[in-house]
């Protein structure tokens, strides 16, 4: 898959737009060497400012019983925190807190994606609240917070 760093808005060099195959158009993150080896995850910013979230479930994404991994579900939910909040963060974020529900497996082939958004944004703490569904089946229910962290000097 070919990717390349986007040409819009401030200087992002983590920050990559695919440029071919099916999530042509959509962008990841490298900084994260856990989410980039167990990703691919990727997201979309809508022309209505909503962000979408998605991945193509792999062989590396399942477990012994070949469904899709809670860790890798977890995993997700948590990129997943972080692009919906991109419209409130212009500095590092970490997550303070994480919830969740199993509710179905996916399976390989499926396409996971993520619905939810920010439910508050405060000074320093964002809510957020999120489903991951494969077509209309609800696999996987999510909460969190992330922390802005202060600006470095």
């Amino acid at each position: 898959m070919n990717v390349s760093p986007p040409q819009i808005g401030r200087p992002r060099p983590d920050l990559y737009i695919a440029t071919e195959g099916e999530f042509a158009g959509w962008r990841t993150w490298k900084r994260d060497s856990f989410e980039s080896n167990n990703g691919p995850f990727w997201h979309k910013v809508e022309d209505d400012g909503t962000v979408r979230c998605a991945f193509r479930v792999e062989s590396k994404h399942l477990n012994g019983m070949r469904n899709v991994h809670g860790g890798c579900y977890m995993t997700f939910a948590d990129y997943c925190l972080f692009a919906f909040a991109i419209h409130e963060l212009e500095a590092p974020a970490v997550t303070v807190s994480f919830a969740c529900e199993f509710l179905d497996a996916a399976k390989e082939g499926e396409l996971v994606e993520a619905i939810g958004g920010v439910t508050r944004a405060g000074g320093s703490l964002i809510f957020l609240r999120g489903t991951l569904v494969t077509g209309n089946r609800p696999l996987f229910t999510f909460s969190g917070t992330i922390k802005r962290m202060k600006k470095r000097a």
